[in-house]
């Protein structure tokens, strides 16, 4: 699998968020970082998710999407879209609830717009760490199984948390 990357555009209040390779942990302060900016850009309307060149996610990254969606829900009353042609990403999404916060269309965006790559954000450990468990809370409160998935993954996070 390749690293991961963000890649991203934007065009008349419209952003696209384009996940590639194997989208890790590694990217949490980066993924932050850009939605904190995305929600306080006075001329968002919306947003559109791209994991069709994802060849790999990991339960950080998804928990930053769910994030993404309810936060667009509770501040701007949309649900994004998320588009997603490899059925492995598919299958995954879809076992974290996400059709619940997200319409997701199993094909290609068509994106005319260029993407650029987003700059890597470093974050120290406590941060990330922080990111990570609040992540997976948020994943957590998606559904029952969810909660269940994570339960001891979280509890482990907080007592190796400062």
């Amino acid at each position: 699998m390749s690293d991961g990357q963000i890649l991203t555009a934007f065009q008349d209040g419209a952003y696209v968020l384009r996940l590639v390779g194997d989208v890790r942990v590694t990217l949490c302060a980066t993924f932050e970082d850009f939605l904190e900016k995305m929600f306080d850009d006075a001329k968002f309307k919306s947003v559109m998710i791209d994991l069709c060149g994802a060849e790999g996610i990991d339960s950080t990254s998804l928990g930053l999407l769910a994030k993404l969606a309810i936060q667009s829900q509770q501040r701007f009353n949309f649900k994004p879209v998320i588009f997603t042609s490899n059925e492995s990403i598919t299958r995954i999404i879809e076992s974290m609830g996400f059709d619940a916060v997200f319409d997701i269309r199993p094909y290609a965006l068509d994106c005319e717009k260029e993407l650029e790559t987003l700059p890597q954000v470093a974050g120290d450990e406590d941060e990330l760490c922080v990111k990570v468990i609040e992540a997976h809370r948020v994943l957590m409160g998606l559904n029952a199984e969810n909660k269940a998935k994570f339960k001891g993954l979280l509890e482990v996070l907080e007592s190796q948390c400062p």
